[in-house]
């Protein structure tokens, strides 16, 4: 049955798109749930990470990325897996077996605070020469400092080596990085990213409130990352105004939908 229109809403970015990408974060999900979900969701999703290393132990992985490529979604390796690659100086094996596998994209990430900030670039470098990059800024201890202008300099660096765009982090739990102990967004370190970056930049936002915030603060083609893969059609109608968090976007004045796109 074909979609229905008869509603104004914002408009979005058809595939592929350059802005309002959505980025999901699959944990293992089982490849039958996984065509089930993209056989409902697929046209609102761009990247799809394979979360941390489980890329690496899932025995159906090809078939994972065949079927991700079949719903012109991309997949991608989880940075962590790389981070580990790094340390036992195996990253060129990884890039090769990534390549080998048929995923479009790779994520280089120092969230571990193992690779040298150099070291980072030069991986980068390389992985650009055949892959997508996205390159991951900040780190998953809560305890880590956080400084925004530190977090862009990163970024910009990271695009100058050669990634397609940053990935500002969040983690799955949404209350380390991009924001404080209690989930609330750190305001300022999305400026100067957004600054730094030219707004080559995905947030992970894995909760609804922190996804809403983004979409009222920055409008519905904001890049939103750590997406949970059942949660990507209540996202869509987030951006679109047909939840309550942002029903502005479609029942708020003229000049509100006109900022939204319409």
């Amino acid at each position: 049955m074909a979609r229905p229109d008869f509603l104004d809403l914002p408009v979005r970015e058809p595939k592929p798109r350059r802005a309002g990408i959505t980025h999901v974060l699959d944990r293992g999900m089982p490849l039958a749930e996984l065509s089930g979900v993209l056989g409902v969701c697929a046209e609102h999703v761009d990247i799809w990470k394979l979360g941390w290393g489980t890329a690496y132990l899932d025995p159906q992985v090809a078939e994972r990325v065949a079927i991700l490529r079949e719903h012109e979604v991309a997949a991608c390796v989880g940075g962590t897996l790389l981070e580990v690659a790094w340390v036992q100086g195996a990253a060129d094996r990884l890039l090769d077996w990534a390549a080998d596998t048929g995923f479009p994209c790779v994520e280089v990430s120092n969230g571990t605070q193992r690779l040298p900030i150099l070291e980072k670039r030069r991986l980068i470098e390389r992985a650009a020469a055949r892959f997508t990059v996205l390159a991951e800024v900040g780190a998953k201890e809560a305890d880590a400092p956080v400084h925004a202008y530190t977090w862009a300099e990163e970024a910009a660096g990271d695009l100058e080596a050669g990634a397609s765009c940053v990935v500002a982090e969040g983690r799955e739990s949404g209350t380390v990085g991009l924001y404080s102990a209690d989930g609330a967004v750190r305001a300022e370190l999305v400026d100067a990213l957004l600054r730094a970056t030219r707004h080559r930049v995905v947030f992970e936002a894995p909760r609804k409130d922190q996804q809403a915030w983004f979409i009222r603060r920055l409008g519905p083609e904001v890049n939103l990352g750590n997406v949970v893969p059942a949660e990507v059609l209540g996202l869509e109608a987030l951006r679109l105004g047909l939840r309550a968090d942002t029903i502005e976007l479609s029942c708020g004045d003229g000049e509100v939908r006109a900022a939204a796109g319409t």
